[in-house]
């Protein structure tokens, strides 16, 4: 089975975007810069990409700072300002590594898996301490 992350990261990672239209419909921006084996694995699965997508649309703000952290630190995509606040706050960075234990410890051990499925109580409380650390951070470097 092709992995939806999987194909989005190197989607990501081409220089591509895909992004969400008024409509709901999905839009790849620069389709030009992915490999050809990557857009058709892209096709095949391309259901499962528009049900994943969905699945964040209601996201609430510490879970889209939760998914930018993980895009970041796998190098799918890029946050300079994210990238910025996490080499600043290093006791942030030590929770950020201690949130990815926890995950690992609940299962999660495939960076190509969604790890929401593995988040529980104690993951819970350590993003919404992540997320506010972020929040004080921008409010303070603007």
């Amino acid at each position: 089975m092709i992995q939806i992350l999987k194909v989005l990261s190197e989607i990501w990672k081409s220089g591509a975007g895909i992004i969400v239209l008024p409509d709901g419909s999905l839009k790849l921006e620069n389709y030009q810069l992915v490999p050809n084996e990557i857009l058709k694995a892209a096709e095949q699965i391309f259901p499962e990409i528009e049900k994943w997508f969905k699945s964040w649309e209601c996201a609430s703000g510490i879970d889209q700072t939760m998914q930018k952290m993980v895009y970041q630190s796998c190098g799918w995509q890029s946050n300079p300002k994210l990238n910025e606040w996490i080499c600043s706050e290093i006791e942030a960075l030590m929770l950020f590594i201690e949130w990815q234990e926890t995950l690992a410890k609940n299962g999660w051990n495939d960076i190509y898996e969604d790890y929401r499925q593995y988040e529980n109580d104690a993951s819970n409380v350590m993003k919404k301490k992540l997320h506010e650390s972020a929040v004080l951070y921008a409010n303070q470097n603007r």
